[in-house]
């Protein structure tokens, strides 16, 4: 475990490459989530964040300037580097990232070049953050970045906020009901080969063997590593056995009423399943992945 924490990183939000963020706005409203304003980086890419009140988040990705991704991607910016590397692999939209919350992202780096899974130089940048009553404030990031090679479509990196937003509550109210992220699916058949990996990034050393594969636990929410059939059995999707990379695959949200979740969906005309006490919602356009809905118990 890292020597700067006690206890493991939360997760901090999910990268999802989208085509663009209109498509991924139009998607993430129908199917009930409130979406934050566009937000640009400094380096070519756009956001719509979708935030919730247990301190998580969605990251839609979209390229607003393609010259100007691929020219900070030449000057090493791992950001746009993975980002290109996962559209040019996996297609234009997916599960590309997970973001786990620090307070040191340069112990972290230090941490990630030590055991020889660091993805490339930190990362660290401010962008104009449009809040919900319209104002504008300066948010502030440091990004250390852990990778494996074995596994090119997903990156793990810490976030340290170095100015944190104002309060944004507003954007914390969904209609689909969605309070937080309690579980991310990766898919490998491989899942022991990558714990290590995914547990330095998560700052926990504890992992816990399932049926199909291993759950490493960060503060607030169970990263699974499951193979294909787990993947098959728990979320109704087929995984690929050939790939033995290492892929994100669903996310499962945590709702106060299942009823109310999927009463809108259905008004909306999403078309989802039922398994498991699980509304299971496919990946559609602006939507890459699987989106999984469960009663908070």
């Amino acid at each position: 475990m890292n020597e700067h924490s006690a206890k493991p990183h939360p997760l901090d939000h999910v990268v999802l490459p989208v085509v663009n963020i209109d498509l991924a706005r139009e998607r993430l409203g129908k199917l009930g989530f409130t979406v934050a304003a566009d937000a640009r980086h400094p380096f070519g890419t756009e956001n719509a964040c979708v935030f919730f009140a247990d301190k998580t988040y969605l990251e839609p990705l979209g390229i607003a300037g393609v010259e100007e991704s691929e020219a900070s991607a030449r000057q090493g910016n791992v950001f746009t580097a993975r980002n290109q590397a996962f559209r040019f692999r996996c297609g234009e939209e997916g599960l590309s990232g997970l973001a786990f919350g620090s307070k040191h992202a340069g112990i972290d780096h230090q941490n990630f070049v030590g055991n020889g899974s660091s993805a490339g130089e930190m990362l660290q940048f401010t962008r104009p953050m449009t809040m919900p009553d319209g104002s504008e404030t300066i948010a502030g990031f440091k990004l250390a970045f852990a990778g494996d090679l074995r596994a090119p479509d997903l990156l793990l990196f810490t976030v340290e906020r170095v100015t944190l937003p104002a309060d944004r509550a507003a954007l914390e109210t969904h209609a689909n009901g969605v309070t937080g992220l309690i579980e991310i699916a990766l898919c490998t058949p491989e899942p022991a080969a990558f714990a290590a990996f995914v547990s330095l990034a998560v700052a926990q050393s504890a992992v816990e063997k399932t049926g199909f594969g291993v759950n490493i636990a960060a503060s607030n929410a169970k990263i699974s590593l499951m193979t294909p059939e787990g993947l098959e059995a728990y979320f109704d999707i087929a995984g690929s056995s050939a790939d033995r990379g290492l892929r994100g695959r669903a996310i499962l949200f945590t709702v106060a009423d299942l009823a109310v979740t999927e009463a809108h969906l259905a008004a909306n005309g999403v078309t989802y399943t039922r398994k498991n006490n699980r509304i299971l919602v496919k990946p559609a356009p602006g939507q890459g992945t699987l989106f999984a809905f469960e009663e908070t118990r």
